[in-house]
């Protein structure tokens, strides 16, 4: 499942219509990074360069000059080279960047100093990620520098730089219906391989076991990359945020939390699950999960359109302080522990993010200063957690080693919100029995 060219070509169009007459966007794409000596990572293109492209290659960069005559639309790539092509694949060139990627015009990679100042004379702004790719800073500088020695001649290069940052992430923050597609077929495959690693988990197991189980069924179901390093934490693994060591075996009596999620065409879902290595919830373990449940549910169930962003976070730090004074993790009255800030002993982060491209994606979380509010096609997470470190003496030494959380991926949409990753289970009980078909 891919985004069509139809669909970059109106991005395109968007982003054009949005630039000012006067002005060119340059948006650069990656390269290859090493590994180490001479082998390198696999290639991830960058999210704004494909979001306007689908061009899947390193080493090129797009120009966006609205109003040109010769093609608003200009890619820059390396040429065919058949003897390379052997080695490292079969590539487009600047040939199949105009047949098969929507380009006007498009050029050899060697050339950007010579065309780059030609194609910005004229223009007063010039738009780009202003300090985020050192590579690209320094160019732009040699263009414009270009430019200007030949102001003697009439050549009129920029003369501002803007952030082009804002205009294409408000853009990638709605997701259309082809993009909705594509990421509930990324969740389901996603929820799918949790299933697996439930169905495998056991005492003695690794945690490696369990991340090769979810990347093999993600690759099999035909998403070759995870949308980030998988997180497979046993016991009080389970409360270190970024656990990626993932080489632990595990005990009798652990938690396992599960955060993992494929990457389609390079949409990223995000799932976590936490169940029992043994297949049965202790007591402790129970009490705390139902109470991350009752709060991932709640949270969920008042997502819609206007909604400020902060009132979900609100909400979850609310009933995890009440439900933690209920338990006896934390003592006091509600309103205070909150006010102090007491729940973030046990809960670090918010309830969640926008996902997209990224997995952590783009997107204000404020606008002049306000929480913005909720609209149909923003995609969030909804993952509420509790951590109970190992060494909090505060608590009795029952909840010690206990790391729950429980995320969803959700759609807003007219009325509600969707979930997309309803194809795992979260509720105790399923769990047990899902469990119990290993």
């Amino acid at each position: 499942m891919k985004i069509s060219q139809q669909c970059f070509a109106n991005r395109r169009r968007r982003l054009l219509d949005a630039l000012p007459k006067d002005s060119v966007a340059l948006v650069a794409g990656s390269s290859l990074v090493t590994r180490n000596r001479d082998a390198e990572f696999p290639f991830r293109q960058n999210s704004d360069f494909y979001y306007l492209t689908g061009f899947n290659e390193p080493d090129a960069l797009l120009l966006l000059r609205p109003g040109r005559e010769a093609g608003e639309v200009v890619l820059f790539c390396p040429p065919r080279d058949p003897a390379m092509e052997i080695w490292t694949g079969y590539r487009a060139g600047p040939e199949g960047c105009v047949e098969r990627f929507g380009a006007d015009e498009a050029f050899d990679h060697d050339e950007l100093d010579e065309r780059i100042p030609e194609l910005l004379d004229g223009a007063r702004r010039l738009y780009y990620a202003v300090g985020s790719d050192e590579v690209l800073d320094s160019q732009v500088m040699g263009w414009l520098n270009a430019g200007r020695a030949k102001s003697r001649l009439g050549a009129e290069p920029p003369e501002e730089l803007v952030l082009l940052d804002n205009l294409i992430h408000e853009m990638r923050l709605f997701k259309d219906e082809e993009e909705l597609a594509v990421m509930r077929h990324a969740a389901a495959i996603s929820a799918e391989a949790h299933c697996e690693a439930m169905r495998l988990a056991a005492p003695g197991r690794y945690e490696y076991e369990l991340e090769g189980k979810i990347i093999s069924h993600c690759m099999s179901a035909g998403a070759r990359f995870q949308a980030y390093s998988p997180i497979v934490g046993a016991g009080a693994n389970g409360c270190i945020l970024h656990y990626i060591e993932n080489d632990a075996q595990m005990q009798d009596g652990d938690l396992i939390l599960i955060d993992a999620g494929c990457e389609v065409d390079c949409y990223a879902s995000d799932i976590t699950r936490t169940f029992p290595a043994s297949g049965r919830f202790s007591e402790e373990q129970r009490a705390l999960y139902d109470l991350t449940l009752s709060i991932n549910e709640a949270c969920i169930e008042l997502v819609k359109p206007g909604l400020p962003w902060n009132e979900v976070h609100d909400l979850s730090v609310r009933m995890l302080t009440e439900g933690l004074v209920e338990l006896g993790l934390l003592e006091g009255e509600v309103d205070a522990l909150i006010e102090a800030g007491a729940y973030r002993e046990f809960y670090m982060h918010r309830i969640g993010h926008w996902l997209g491209m990224d997995v952590h994606d783009v997107g204000n979380y404020k606008v002049d200063g306000k929480w913005r509010p909720l609209k149909p096609g923003m995609v969030m997470t909804i993952e509420p957690g509790i951590y109970v470190s190992p060494q909090n003496e505060n608590v009795e030494p029952r909840w010690r080693g206990i790391g729950i959380r429980i995320e969803d991926d959700v759609v807003v949409t007219e009325t509600g919100c969707e979930v997309l990753t309803g194809g795992v289970p979260k509720r105790a009980d399923e769990i047990e029995a899902l469990m119990a078909q290993g």
